[in-house]
């Protein structure tokens, strides 16, 4: 019976909760293929301004992550989420309008502000839904859309560019934008609609379904509070809590670079090695280390579920994408280099779902309401620093190859604090530290 209620769980939530970060995700990179084809030009934008201005998006989602969550905690996902996609949808939109570098940059923040909570709820979302022995399949299924939304977006993207410009009298890019930013308004709408905040509510459930998996979740949630006991304060407050945000700020970071810079770097393929592709085909390489990641996404994190091994399984992918990723512009010709790439991208997309089962191991209620949003707030600086040291540093130094050495030491050094962390916390019962 339990097979058969979480795939019956997950056929209902799964594809609809990967629509809206599949756009979601879009709406936050897709700024990475508007600056090489026309906006860093049109703006006035050097790869400094233009990292800053991708990166600013994460310092108004830092704002306003945990109480967003907590909201959400307290109001439910489907208004909260909602909320979220239709202020987000709204900006997104009116970016295509932007006249010049400093509106750009504003409307990043505000896009921040606007999605805060929308990924940690998520994530909290699917702890009332699945129990934890599934939790890192499900969370591996519903982020598959980062890849994917940069695998198809890459492709996409630059197909609105390529064949937008003109189209209402704008650029190329800006016709993505707007294209791109009204389906999280229309989804907004639908997950009113459509999402169910808990299972006890789930009228597409048989009866005997609802109470067997609000009995299971219930039981698993009153064993994590009895043998952990961590309330909202110290969910907030705590050492390990700051340092899963570090080890999840070195897998983002890792993420951040390549997705807003991997565009940049196909680009360059021309000079370095002679090679000329259309805006096109460059989007079509830029989508092959994604495509490879999802499928490793998936694969792994249901690896880790069968084994119930976790830190390993964020350690290892880390460390190998970290070694990989400073080496790729370094290599004689753009298919090496692509191969260097896709192991960085492999290594980053398998150890994000896993990473997310760690807090769920010993955070409960409120508490993981509160250090989920936390945890993914204080990494997602990593989203700010990652586009602008990247390009701060190409400026300096005229290439991308010190950006990308500063992406694979930051990996390395989070795969090491992960490990020296272990899978859940050593206290007693009724510690309250």
């Amino acid at each position: 019976m339990q097979n058969r209620i979480l795939r019956k769980v997950a056929i209902r939530l799964m594809p609809f909760l990967c629509l809206l970060y599949f756009v979601n995700y879009l709406d936050r990179v897709n700024i990475g293929f508007a600056g090489p084809n026309g906006m860093n030009d049109e703006l006035g934008m050097t790869a400094t301004v233009f990292g800053f201005a991708s990166g600013i998006f994460f310092l108004g989602y830092l704002v306003l992550e945990v109480p967003s969550n907590l909201a959400l905690h307290r109001f439910g996902a489907r208004k909260w989420l909602a909320r979220i996609m239709i202020t987000w949808g709204i900006v997104a939109t009116v970016m295509a309008f932007v006249p010049n570098a400093t509106t750009l940059v504003v409307l990043r923040f505000l896009l921040g502000v606007a999605e805060a909570g929308f990924f940690p709820g998520i994530i909290l979302y699917l702890t009332y839904w699945f129990p934890a022995v599934q939790r890192a399949k499900a969370v591996a299924l519903f982020m598959a859309a980062v890849p994917v939304s940069s695998a198809i977006g890459a492709t996409v993207s630059s197909a609105l560019i390529s064949s937008g410009h003109g189209v209402f009298g704008l650029s190329g890019w800006r016709f993505m934008f707007l294209v791109e930013g009204v389906p999280a308004i229309l989804l907004a709408v639908a997950t009113w609609f459509y999402l169910t905040d808990r299972p006890e509510q789930a009228k597409w459930l048989e009866d005997e379904e609802r109470e067997w998996l609000s009995g299971q979740l219930e039981a698993e949630r009153a064993e994590t509070e009895a043998a952990h006991a961590w309330p909202l304060r110290k969910a907030l407050t705590h050492p390990r809590i700051l340092a899963l945000a570090f080890v999840y700020f070195g897998i983002a970071y890792g993420l951040y670079a390549l997705g807003f810079f991997l565009p940049t770097i196909v680009k360059g393929f021309e000079q370095q090695y002679g090679t000329e592709l259309s805006t096109m085909e460059a989007g079509l390489v830029t989508a092959v280390p994604y495509v490879i990641g999802a499928v490793a996404m998936v694969l792994w994190a249901a690896h880790g579920d069968r084994t119930r091994e976790r830190v390993w399984h964020v350690a290892l992918p880390m460390l190998i994408g970290g070694v990989s990723i400073p080496v790729a512009l370094y290599l004689g010709n753009p298919f090496m280099a692509m191969v260097a790439v896709t192991i960085c991208a492999v290594g980053v997309c398998a150890a994000l779902p896993t990473f997310w089962a760690l807090p769920s191991n010993f955070l409960a209620g409120a508490a993981a309401a509160g250090g989920i949003a936390l945890i993914n707030s204080l990494g997602n600086i990593s989203g700010f620093a990652a586009p602008y040291i990247t390009g701060a540093l190409a400026d300096v130094t005229g290439s991308q190859r010190s950006g990308l050495w500063v992406v694979g030491v930051i990996m390395i050094a989070a795969a090491f604090t992960v490990i020296a962390l272990r899978a859940v916390p050593k206290e007693s019962p009724t510690s309250q530290d």
